[in-house]
């Protein structure tokens, strides 16, 4: 684990800054907390921004937009180098500043995408990948962490277009979006097979992956809608 350095850096950002991006509302790539939870509770936060597509945790800020500041700058910084380091595997690297505001102390904590995905929580039973959906912390699913896999390899994914992927495509080119489910059905095969074809043409770049109402949907890269 990287302990903190005992020293404080303050933030280029200013309260005027700070206040409007608090405006802007938690989302994809922002988050408040009142305090730091648990280091296990905050690791989820901390991959799953390192799992998508980065973001910013904003401890000192509740869930109605109030700023409330921070008791203690050194605890509340423990708990999130403790969350980072030790609860997410590989660690997670992230960059803690801090924002006077008057009376009050808001820390502003940068979380990076991750260059080696997914990112894991330490101790699961089984290893579980969060991801950000909207303005969550999710769970992600096993097609979604497959996809992370295998993006990052540097050969390249290939696929065979053989009467499964026709019979996709066709159904594509009438519907717009398809589940495992409904494709396994569709080629006769089980949920896992179909699991493998949709995530291997995902990763070859010809569809892409989304989540909708908590489930995952597969469409063309270049189709519109979500």
């Amino acid at each position: 684990m990287v302990l903190p350095n005992g020293e404080i850096v303050i933030s280029a950002m200013t309260p005027a800054d700070l206040k409007h991006l608090i405006q802007t509302g938690e989302g994809t790539y922002l988050e408040f907390k009142k305090k730091t939870p648990a280091p296990e509770k905050m690791a989820r936060e901390i991959a799953a921004f390192a799992n998508t597509g980065g973001g910013t945790v904003l401890v000192g800020v509740d869930d109605f937009k109030n700023i409330t500041g921070i008791n203690g700058y050194f605890e509340e910084e423990y708990l999130l180098y403790k969350a980072a380091y030790e609860c997410c595997v590989p660690a997670v690297p992230i960059k803690i500043e801090l924002v006077h505001t008057g009376n009050a102390d808001v820390m502003v904590v940068q979380i990076e995408e991750a260059t080696e995905k997914p990112i894991y929580l330490k101790g699961e039973k089984k290893r579980q990948v969060y991801i950000r959906h909207k303005d969550e912390s999710v769970l992600a699913s096993d097609e979604m962490t497959d996809v992370m896999k295998l993006t990052g390899k540097e050969n390249g994914v290939t696929f065979e277009y053989g009467e499964r992927e026709q019979k996709l495509f066709r159904y594509l080119n009438e519907y717009g979006e398809i589940t495992v489910i409904k494709y396994s059905q569709l080629i006769h095969v089980t949920t896992y097979r179909a699991s493998r074809i949709l995530v291997n043409l995902v990763s070859a770049g010809v569809l892409r992956l989304f989540r909708r109402s908590e489930t995952d949907y597969f469409a063309f890269t270049n189709s519109t809608g979500r």
